[in-house]
């Protein structure tokens, strides 16, 4: 079969012949025929205990050995990944996809978006409240304002470093405001965007920027923070953190049949409130590409057609 094969650390993926996946117990064989990439892939990609070659990991669409049309998560068996013809994966992680619902959609409401609920829905957002999030421009971030928005936000604002990326934001109504972070005055601009302080803070980034954030938020307010792009070690002074909370979640550690409820209830609501996302598509030939972009932050979801 084809497929986009990691050689070796720090190498990027070349697509070509690898061997097909077998059946096993308590595993799906699934013929892929949509593939997504995420910057969890890249990093998962060059982490210790990685046996090369080995393909992309990535989350995708597909159709099991019955016909069922199924979405499966990054988990696949290794070697195998998203980006291959055919991949396996532990039977608990592949879920059926509603008839209704398109590929992208299905993928895009995966991860990222559980990325982006689980952390607002234990912030408990109160009607009017502000909401900041940091990192704003990529797919959970994009996700993370419009759902923030149907929990009762009363102002959305997205705060990134792609001045572009922002205002496409703004422009489609996705965030009443936007901050562009790295100028001379990043918390009087957040001030300024909130109007005074922010209630919640979805924080996908860490590093400089969550600090900055601390210092343009209320009392009471809460940290939410599910990403580390920016640096994982902070210099923190914790009267910063006076009456406020910051709390550190990891969205993806539960159990399958957890994650596929919230998935199924994401479906849900992606549809209910015409959540939007963009999306960068490729082909499998193009999975250099692909990675280039996703390496490079594309400020959208990347995804692939497998299936010619």
């Amino acid at each position: 079969m084809r497929a986009a094969i990691i050689s070796e650390r720090n190498a990027s993926p070349q697509v070509r012949e690898f061997n097909e996946p077998q059946a096993q117990d308590g595993a799906v064989l699934i013929d892929v025929d949509t593939a997504g990439l995420g910057g969890w892939d890249v990093l998962g990609a060059y982490r210790l205990g990685v046996e090369y070659p080995c393909v992309i990991r990535g989350e995708g669409v597909g159709r099991a050995p019955d016909g069922r049309r199924v979405y499966f998560g990054e988990r696949s068996v290794l070697p195998y990944g998203a980006w291959a013809e055919r991949t396996l994966v532990p039977q608990a992680e592949v879920w059926n996809v509603p008839d209704e619902v398109d590929d992208k959609t299905a993928i895009s409401m995966g991860i990222a978006a559980t990325g982006a609920i689980v952390p607002l829905e234990k912030a408990e957002i109160q009607k009017g409240e502000k909401v900041l999030v940091l990192g704003a421009t990529g797919t959970l971030g994009q996700i993370a304002l419009q759902l923030a928005r149907g929990m009762g936000a009363g102002k959305v604002v997205g705060a990134a470093r792609s001045q572009e990326a922002l205002s496409r934001l703004k422009s489609r109504g996705i965030a009443d405001e936007v901050v562009t972070l790295g100028g001379s005055d990043d918390i009087g601009a957040l001030k300024e965007a909130a109007g005074g302080g922010f209630d919640v803070v979805l924080d996908l980034v860490c590093g400089q920027p969550l600090l900055t954030s601390l210092k343009a938020t209320n009392w009471g307010a809460r940290i939410m923070t599910i990403g580390t792009g920016a640096g994982r070690q902070l210099n923190l002074d914790i009267a910063d953190l006076l009456f406020r909370s910051l709390s550190c979640i990891g969205t993806g550690q539960r159990p399958p049949a957890d994650r596929e409820q919230i998935w199924l209830r994401l479906l849900k609501i992606a549809r209910e409130q015409q959540i939007h996302v963009d999306y960068l598509d490729f082909t499998l030939d193009q999975a250099a590409e692909a990675w280039a972009a996703q390496v490079d932050g594309p400020h959208a979801k990347i995804t692939a057609t497998i299936r010619r």
